[in-house]
Formats: C-alpha cells, structure tokens, sequence
C-alpha cells in the first residue's frame, strides 16, 4: 500500500524561502511521478510541480517557474520540492500525490494523496 506523507510547511515572509518534503512508502518508489498541488479554502486545486520517477522530467506551473524546484532521492523514497522568493500570493495547503506513469498536470490523474502541509506566506 503507498502512502506519501508531506512535512515542512509553515510561516515565512514574502521573499523568503522554504521547502517541503514529501515522504513515500510502498515498493518501487522510483517508478511512481510524484506531484505537488496546492488548495486555497473554496477554490480548486492547483498544479504546482511534477517529476517523474528518474528524477527527469520535472515539469512546473507558470505560476512558480523560476521560484519552485522540485528534486527527488530514490534512495530514500523522498521527493522535496525547495520554494524560494515566497510571495503571499504562494499561501495554500500543499498537497503531495504519487502516481505510477508519465508526468501528468492533471490531479485526477493522480492515485495517492498525502494530507497536506500549510503555507503561509505574509507580506
């Protein structure tokens, strides 16, 4: 059974930086793309960043291009995704999801779901 579990959100100031972990347990952690979504309360959830189980490609919204890099250790079963210059605007639940395929944007497309770490970014 998988299960992906996030950690290290909290509250940073805009400008600054931060990065979230997402731990994986289960079997064969390196075929699995990991993803990173966010939530803000009454909106839908967004697409942030995906990488796929080699590591390659890693594929990132508009949003946090340039800003967001996400990285993964195989040997570890761990994925991160390191978030700098940290705008207001960044302030959601960040959610981690696994799923065994192709990098995709798609949430649906997605099998595993962690429960989610905040990011509160003031200005």
């Amino acid at each position: 059974q998988v299960q992906v579990v996030e950690s290290g959100g909290g509250l940073v100031q805009a400008g600054g930086s931060l990065r979230l972990s997402c731990q994986f347990s289960g079997r064969a952690f390196a075929v699995y793309t990991m993803g990173w979504f966010r939530q803000v309360a009454g909106k839908q959830r967004e697409y942030v960043a995906a990488i796929g189980g080699s590591g390659r490609p890693s594929v990132y919204a508009d949003s946090v291009k340039g800003r967001f890099a996400a990285s993964r250790d195989n040997a570890k079963n761990i994925m991160y995704l390191q978030m700098y210059n940290l705008k207001p605007a960044d302030t959601a639940v960040y959610y981690c999801a696994a799923r065994a395929g192709t990098v995709v944007q798609d949430p649906r497309d997605f099998d595993y779901w962690g429960r989610g770490t905040q990011v509160t970014v003031s200005s």
